[in-house]
């Protein structure tokens, strides 16, 4: 399993001809590209959950990385 993470301000999925229609949005928090092998199972997509979930890249209120996602309430 890898994944590429970005922080983001809001972001959004449109699909159809043109993105005509929204399929999901996040407003602050981490947007997520994720890419699933044949032999990951339940357990590998916990544990890297867990691990993303907690990742300190969120500024603190002395501008230190120091926050996770969870910690400024993020999507």
């Amino acid at each position: 399993m890898r994944a590429v993470i970005q922080r983001v301000a809001e972001a959004r999925v449109y699909v159809g001809d043109g993105g005509q229609r929204i399929v999901g949005q996040i407003g602050p928090g981490l947007l997520i590209l994720l890419g699933v092998g044949k032999d990951d199972n339940e357990a590998n997509a916990n544990a890297l959950a867990d691990k993303i979930k907690n990742l300190r890249i969120f500024e603190d209120d002395q501008g230190k990385m120091n926050r996770s996602v969870s910690d400024i309430g993020g999507e």
